[in-house]
């Protein structure tokens, strides 16, 4: 439970870090990796965003050792509240009523998934069988850089109002999502192994998919979400990001890792009915700003 508290204290802090310093510089295009890079790394204030992102890491790392992943996910949720509060007070953003109220039902969605969860132990996937987690994810990446792309395409258009990021969050969410799955692999293979034996450990780690996951969506999710929190509002971009991973990973942690599914009725329908408000939501958003963003 700590740290859950401190990964969702950490990413929330290191995303206003990070939209705080984006305001600041030119814009950046996932077209041109190598100047958004420099770009990034020129700037302190961002980079004390993406160290308080990679203590967040650590410590979401920590977490899946010890919880099945559906049960991380819902404490990595409660985040959501304190990264809203912050971009109200430091950033100024300032949501629609529609945009308010599809971030509350997000909100009660996350909720019943959380509600869903088992109060007694819980069986903990260590692996997953290569051929199905690469089943499950490749896709999942393909359709996140199809729809990002699809999403700057509409963006270059200058007659159509602003968009308002849910595109971008889908995208990026499937991407993180990804990387959850092969977070939760690395763990488990982990899980048993002492600092010092670490040495024996890599073999194994190194023969499965989990590392070369985290190579793939690293760099494209660092470059994709600065760009697109570069663009769009903190406040929303971040809660569809969220709760695209949240979802994906309790999926596709059920069927890659084996967690079972809630055996009891009312657990179960929560499970399910959380999901499917989650996506119902994510549906209905609004696409483009109806305002002007706050400078």
């Amino acid at each position: 439970m700590t740290a859950a508290l401190a990964a969702n204290v950490l990413y929330s802090t290191g995303f206003v870090l990070e939209k705080r310093a984006l305001a600041g510089l030119p814009p950046l295009h996932a077209g041109r990796p190598g100047r958004a890079l420099r770009l990034l790394a020129g700037s302190p204030l961002w980079i004390g965003g993406a160290l308080a992102l990679a203590l967040g890491f650590a410590a979401q790392l920590a977490v899946y050792r010890t919880l099945p992943i559906a049960a991380a996910q819902g404490l990595f949720v409660s985040g959501l509240v304190l990264l809203l509060l912050l971009s109200s007070a430091v950033l100024g953003e300032r949501p629609t009523a529609a945009e308010r109220r599809g971030v509350a039902l997000i909100g009660l969605a996350l909720l019943m998934t959380v509600a869903s969860l088992h109060s007694d132990s819980q069986p903990i996937g260590r692996t997953a069988p290569a051929v199905t987690l690469l089943t499950v994810c490749l896709p999942a990446l393909g359709l996140g850089l199809w729809l990002y792309a699809a999403a700057e395409r509409r963006a270059r258009h200058r007659h159509r109002p602003s968009p308002t990021g849910v595109a971008y969050g889908v995208a990026i969410g499937l991407l993180y999502g990804v990387s959850s799955l092969a977070i939760k692999g690395v763990s488990g293979q982990l899980a048993t192994t002492d600092f010092g034996d670490f040495g024996e450990a890599a073999p194994t780690l190194l023969a499965s998919p989990y590392p070369y996951l985290l190579l793939l969506t690293a760099p494209f999710g660092l470059l994709l979400s600065q760009t697109a929190l570069q663009r769009c509002r903190a406040s929303l971009i971040v809660p569809v990001c969220t709760t695209v991973t949240c979802v994906f990973s309790v999926a596709g942690g059920t069927i890659t890792f084996g967690e079972p599914l809630p055996q009891d009725l009312p657990r179960l329908a929560l499970r399910l009915g959380g999901i499917a408000l989650a996506l119902t939501v994510l549906l209905t958003l609004p696409r483009h700003d109806t305002h002007p963003p706050t400078p």
